[in-house]
């Protein structure tokens, strides 16, 4: 019999652990050809070869990339474009937290640049092959915490870098409400594209996010929150359901959590502000000159 997703290419981001390992695993178990896109080749291969087993689907490959660097972003899409395949699922789910303010080699808070602009740039990378591809979706994860902000909780244009003011969970947050703000201008672009963006919350969830903060406050917490936290494979629900439910045909630019629609922070709905990050990620990414 054939399987749900035989025949579709999915490239799932951070699918060594947690939630993209768990949603590449069910997204392989219906057919699917994945692609696992990860930082750390080691971790990388031993969960192709975990999916693969588990699953019974031999047809999964590996990137490698960290989503901090423009340029490794760069050379993981130009790898993938360059073997011609379609691509019918990109689903964003790779993230950070950082305890302490750090800058990537491009120069950009790290938090910001990992958490929104890999993101950006990878789907902008590949946004032609999903347009050619046909009845693509994309896929990004965020949270409920994009609520938190500065001061209003709008995104802060003047201090994207977190020079002037930085917290970890402030930055996580923006990066968080900047994933909701890039899904609806997205979809705004795509209109009659036959290709569909949503984002969602996947709720608390215990994997290894934050353990990159091995000082200061962060272990406490994630002990703190743990035994309270929903198992990987739960918060993969939602993000494999958007990528693969008949019924959302056609459904886009919509935040999710728990398979129902839920209305996002108004500062997310703020088309002015979609766009004014839309065109900063672009000179942010070198995708346009500033």
């Amino acid at each position: 019999m054939e399987q749900p997703m035989q025949g579709r290419v999915c490239l799932v981001t951070g699918a060594s652990n947690g939630i993209g390992k768990a949603a590449a695993l069910d997204l392989a178990g219906m057919g699917a050809s994945l692609v696992l896109l990860c930082r750390d080749r080691g971790r990388g291969e031993a969960a192709m070869a975990e999916i693969s087993e588990r699953s019974g689907n031999r047809d999964v490959t590996l990137l490698v990339a960290d989503l901090s660097s423009q340029r490794q972003i760069r050379a993981a899409a130009a790898s993938f474009l360059e073997s011609g395949r379609p691509l019918h699922v990109l689903l964003n789910n790779a993230g950070a937290i950082h305890a302490e303010r750090t800058l990537t080699g491009d120069g950009i808070e790290t938090t910001f640049a990992v958490n929104h602009l890999g993101y950006f740039l990878l789907t902008r990378l590949l946004l032609d092959r999903l347009r050619d591809s046909g009845r693509a979706r994309i896929v990004n994860v965020a949270s409920a915490l994009h609520r938190r902000g500065y001061g209003d909780g709008r995104i802060a244009f003047d201090d994207l870098n977190g020079e002037r003011q930085y917290g970890a969970w402030r930055a996580y947050g923006q990066s968080k409400l900047a994933n909701i703000l890039f899904t609806r201008e997205l979809a705004r672009r795509l209109d009659g594209a036959g290709v569909t963006a949503n984002a969602l919350h996947p709720g608390v969830v215990a994997t290894g996010f934050g353990r990159n903060n091995r000082t200061g406050w962060m272990p406490y917490f994630q002990a703190l929150y743990r035994p309270f936290s929903r198992r990987a494979g739960q918060g993969a629900d939602t993000p494999v359901w958007l990528a693969t439910a008949p019924q959302l045909d056609g459904v886009t630019g919509r935040y999710f959590q728990d398979r129902r629609e839920r209305q996002p922070a108004p500062q997310a709905l703020n088309d002015a502000d979609a766009l004014r990050l839309w065109e900063v990620s672009e000179k942010m990414t070198g995708l346009v000159q500033p």
